[in-house]
């Protein structure tokens, strides 16, 4: 028997995908927005942390 035969036989199991694909939508639209809107020095100096050498980290 298929995993899926099994989730076919619990009733408002609709409802889990539903929000899961509401949830990873608004966060993806929410986290577009935010890269389009932000500060472009921020993005750049953002970009670069993992190219700075830093002696905390040796």
């Amino acid at each position: 028997m298929k995993f899926i035969n099994y989730l076919e036989k619990i009733a408002g199991v609709d409802i889990y995908a539903l929000s899961s694909f509401l949830i990873f939508f608004f966060f993806f639209l929410i986290m577009t927005l935010w890269a389009l809107r932000a500060d472009k020095k921020m993005i750049a100096v953002l970009s670069n942390i993992p190219l700075e050498e830093n002696s905390d980290n040796n």
